[in-house]
């Protein structure tokens, strides 16, 4: 029986047990694929540079148990082509993730892509008082 591929992508600044959680909540579904955000792409898109580079956030996923593959993001942006190249079964967001579910799954239609299902975890892991990236730098 082969396992469903399921992508995730986020730009994993800060590891903490939310990333953890989100992960293996998508390792349930299937294999995990993760895109790390580029440095450029994660300053474009927040406005603050991230505190770890770059390779050394691909190489810490790497390591997480349930992650089947890792990479960096496109300098290009182009998330629907490395979309293509994953391609997945499934594509899991985070509950905090600003994607438009709809919005994506219309640009996946227009690729060929619509047969992938594309979901949402409502759920945040907020066991810990830290439980973000942004509440560690705030404490920070």
């Amino acid at each position: 029986m082969n396992k469903k591929r399921v992508m995730i992508a986020g730009t994993f600044d800060i590891i903490h047990p939310g990333h953890i959680f989100l992960i293996n909540e998508a390792a349930k579904m299937g294999e995990v694929y993760v895109v790390v955000a580029t440095d450029k792409n994660r300053e474009k898109y927040s406005g603050k540079p991230p505190i770890i580079p770059e390779k050394q956030r691909l190489e810490v996923i790497k390591h997480i148990k349930n992650v089947k593959e890792a990479r960096l993001g496109r300098e290009d942006n182009n998330t629907l082509r490395t979309v293509k190249e994953i391609d997945p079964d499934i594509i899991l967001l985070g509950p905090d993730q600003k994607y438009d579910i709809k919005e994506l799954k219309e640009g996946l239609e227009k690729i060929g892509l619509g047969n992938i299902i594309v979901k949402r975890l409502n759920e945040y892991y907020d066991k810990y008082e830290l439980h973000s990236s942004s509440k560690i730098k705030q404490k920070i």
